[in-house]
């Protein structure tokens, strides 16, 4: 299952709350996963191909350019959203991650409301606000997935 969504939607604290029910989860913002290709970071072809080749259940979270190469290893691709007041707020106090602090990264975050989100809805097979506690949105995405 992809998980996929805008920087501060609540991919990581997803897939925590679903390995923390025992599920294996991989967040490929950390790790060898991407790579750096014309200033754009983007899914390691080889890397991802090796881990989506397993048949076991496995939660995997990204927003990539990519990941359009990978569609076919996801039986499910979840998209997780709120509104830009939203991830506004989140980026400005999240401290696992530095990343939307600065004006220019949370500009990009909010004008990829309007240009990337339609794409990951458009090949989502569920949408799910993140405006719920995060056991909630792990519970309807189960329910969908399993």
């Amino acid at each position: 299952m992809l998980v996929t969504g805008m920087s501060g939607v609540g991919k990581s604290a997803l897939l925590a709350e679903l390995g923390a029910r025992g599920f294996p989860t991989v967040d490929t913002d950390y790790g060898s996963y991407t790579e750096v290709v014309d200033g754009e970071r983007l899914w390691r072809e080889d890397v991802m191909a090796e881990l989506l080749a397993s048949s076991v259940t496995l939660f995997v979270s990204g927003t990539v350019r990519n990941q359009v190469r990978f569609r076919r290893f996801f039986s499910h691709v979840v998209l997780l959203s709120a509104a830009g007041d939203v991830l506004a707020a989140r980026l400005a106090t999240r401290t696992s991650n530095s990343y939307g602090k600065d004006p220019a990264e949370l500009a990009e975050t909010l004008g990829y409301l309007e240009t990337v989100e339609p794409l990951l809805r458009a090949s989502a097979t569920l949408e799910v606000v993140t405006t719920v506690p995060v056991a909630e949105v792990a519970d309807l995405v189960l329910a969908h997935v399993l």
